[in-house]
């Protein structure tokens, strides 16, 4: 007796699921193809919403509570539409002692946004990191994909001031 379980049909027509599907397809709907999924889904849609996470977990069996904690545990997932530019800023030890809590200060005052947000405009998102790895750098800050290293306020002030301007 086959223990086949028909996949789950992809929540619309977009045509991104197929690349989705594919990866689903490559992992065998296996469970430990889940990030590899999510990650296709990220780079695809540019976020996980609620309909994709659940449509990843049906596809892969795991229940959507596993598929939700994975999305929320690794920073490379948003759970949101991101702005056109992304500031990251590292708190993990060495940056914190070297002062990255005045560099989130001042772009939440800048910006008026916390960590996770995006500016009403959707130009700029702040998020944060636990650790860069760039702790030589510290208090380092990813600027779009870009590591900046001993950042100042000033610096990070300027750099998000200029986002916020106009597009670039």
């Amino acid at each position: 007796m086959s223990s086949y379980v028909a996949k789950p049909s992809p929540p619309n027509q977009d045509k991104r699921w197929k690349l989705v599907d594919a990866t689903i397809r490559r992992q065998g709907q296996q469970a430990r193809g889940l990030i590899e999924t999510l990650h296709t889904v990220q780079e695809a849609f540019g976020y996980l919403d609620q309909q994709a996470l659940r449509y990843v977990a049906m596809s892969l069996r795991v229940p959507l509570s596993r598929a939700y904690g994975v999305a929320t545990f690794y920073h490379f997932f948003t759970l949101k539409p991101a702005g056109q530019h992304t500031c990251v800023i590292c708190m993990g030890t060495a940056c914190y002692i070297k002062g990255a809590p005045q560099l989130l200060d001042a772009v939440q005052r800048d910006l008026g946004i916390a960590p996770g947000e995006t500016t009403a405009d959707k130009k700029v998102s702040l998020l944060t990191a636990r650790c860069l790895g760039s702790c030589g750098l510290a208090p380092a800050v990813v600027y779009d994909q870009e590591v900046a290293g001993k950042v100042t306020r000033s610096d990070i002030r300027e750099h998000v001031k200029k986002w916020a301007g106009h597009d670039a």
